[in-house]
């Protein structure tokens, strides 16, 4: 099968996933494919049992379409590693979400014991079920051609150590890796929009991360960097450490982690995590509420220049820190108040509506794209 020929088949089925094309005449259009050239693509998944006719559609003046679906039979697994626990996911071939669990892992032990135990959890969520692909989130910057971490912190003995081929290997079915705030950004994305529209997911917990999707693609940018404002530097931040070498950067005063340390200098020693600041400034909490209300201006600040250069439809904000609604209210202030009017327009500046679940839906919708398809 030539390259071309694999995309459009691959295209055929997230099409179909989506719901955004129904008969083979919607996606010939959508594809602009010859009617008898998508009738033998779409043959050739139906055929596999990726695909499946489920009766006809409504009649435009002649012969009624049949319907076209994800067939039943076939599981995507996916996993989103964090630095105390994993949640494991069991996905239909469309992505949808059917079964969570979640465990606890300890990523200092290194990638073979940690995916050990997210391996147990596959093969229970295998049972009885045809798995056709595999997704995993990791917590830090991911090499998409080899799946492997690269230069992660707090992650001793993952750099290098290659995810994708390891789990490939023990599960036999193909699999795709990326970093955590790239997946959530593509799960928030094709919730709020599809296959289309440009957005970005900034992830706001302990640490900060983002995504960005242009068209309903993840973009990486040429060394798979791109999105990453953690390390911008911000006016005013003082000269704080950061784990990248250098001082200033937003991840010193607006992750969570950072509002822990902060609140530790005013003398508050029993805050140990960032829900005791956010649940502090939930009680109007005085030095937390502030705290968290800087970390939003903080962050507002950082994304200004991205959004005025980027122009997004959307900024959809996850993590812990996003249920806060100073946090949320200080980033839409500064932005707006940052940026174009032309570029604000219509923006959309609000908390992600996939939650927990952003990651894992993600992980699921690039796995889609490692199916194994028939060949030509």
């Amino acid at each position: 099968m030539s390259n071309t020929e694999d995309t459009s088949i691959r295209r055929i089925v997230e099409l179909v996933a989506t719901g955004e094309a129904r008969s083979r005449s919607e996606l010939a259009t959508l594809l602009g494919l010859a009617p008898s050239t998508m009738g033998t693509r779409v043959q050739q998944l139906l055929d596999s049992g990726v695909l499946r006719e489920a009766g006809d559609g409504d009649s435009r003046g002649g012969r009624r379409p049949r319907v076209l679906q994800l067939a039943e039979a076939g599981t995507i697994l996916t996993a989103d590693l964090g630095g105390g626990h994993a949640r494991i996911g069991k996905h239909t071939l469309g992505g949808d979400l059917g079964r969570v669990e979640t465990i606890a892992i300890d990523l200092t032990q290194g990638p073979e014991k940690t995916l050990d135990l997210v391996s147990a959890v596959f093969d229970r969520f295998a049972e009885n079920a045809s798995v056709r692909a595999i997704g995993v989130s990791l917590p830090g910057p991911v090499d998409i051609a080899s799946g492997s971490v690269t230069q992660p912190s707090r992650m001793p003995g993952w750099p290098g150590f290659q995810v994708g081929d390891h789990l490939r290997e023990r599960h036999g079915v193909p699999t795709v890796v990326d970093n955590d705030a790239n997946l959530a950004a593509l799960g928030e994305h094709a919730a709020q929009f599809g296959t289309d529209k440009h957005s970005i997911t900034v992830k706001a917990g302990t640490a900060i991360g983002s995504g960005i999707i242009v068209d309903g693609r993840v973009h990486r940018g040429a060394t798979a960097a791109a999105g990453d404002i953690t390390h911008t530097r911000i006016d005013g931040s003082g000269d704080i450490p950061c784990s990248c070498g250098n001082t200033g950067c937003l991840e010193t005063v607006a992750s969570g982690a950072s509002l822990v340390r902060q609140m530790h200098e005013r003398g508050y020693a029993s805050v140990q995590t960032t829900e005791d600041v956010l649940a502090l400034a939930r009680d109007a909490h005085p030095e937390a509420t502030t705290l968290v209300r800087t970390a939003g201006t903080h962050l507002g600040q950082a994304l200004s220049g991205v959004v005025n250069f980027f122009n997004p439809h959307a900024v959809f904000l996850t993590g812990s820190m996003s249920a806060s609604e100073p946090f949320l209210a200080a980033v839409r202030s500064r932005v707006y108040e940052a940026c174009h009017p032309l570029v604000t327009q219509t923006l959309r500046i609000e908390a992600a509506r996939t939650g927990a679940d952003a990651i894992l839906r993600g992980a699921a919708r690039l796995a889609m794209g490692r199916l194994e398809l028939p060949a030509g």
